[in-house]
């Protein structure tokens, strides 16, 4: 085998470690975004903006109040994907706290 064709089997070799490497961080990634810590705060997220919805349909809150619980709620949501991300998908228990306590602020405010 001379130089070349060793240089051409070692490179697609490493493409192809490479690849599967990356496959199986993107399931891990996948199975941590479902992360009973980040499914529950996630859970809540989505709940609460039914709750918002239904009191815009009630007439319980105005759309301007809507707009500002939701962009409360989508700040929550973002810093949970921002702690996720440093943990490596996952949230610690005192994340979760902090998020609960964020979330139980945006609760109180709906249907006031």
């Amino acid at each position: 085998m001379n130089r070349t064709t060793r240089s051409i089997i070692l490179f697609t070799a490493t493409l192809l470690l490479g690849s599967m490497a990356s496959s199986t961080f993107a399931a891990e990634e996948q199975f941590n975004k479902d992360h009973p810590r980040r499914a529950q705060v996630n859970k809540r997220l989505s709940n609460q903006n039914k709750r918002i919805n239904k009191e815009v349909r009630e007439g319980e809150i105005t759309k301007a109040q809507a707009a500002t619980l939701h962009k409360e709620d989508r700040q929550i949501r973002k810093e949970e994907r921002a702690m996720a991300s440093q943990h490596g998908g996952h949230i610690t228990k005192q994340e979760q706290r902090t998020l609960n306590q964020e979330e139980n602020a945006v609760s109180k405010q709906i249907g006031k």
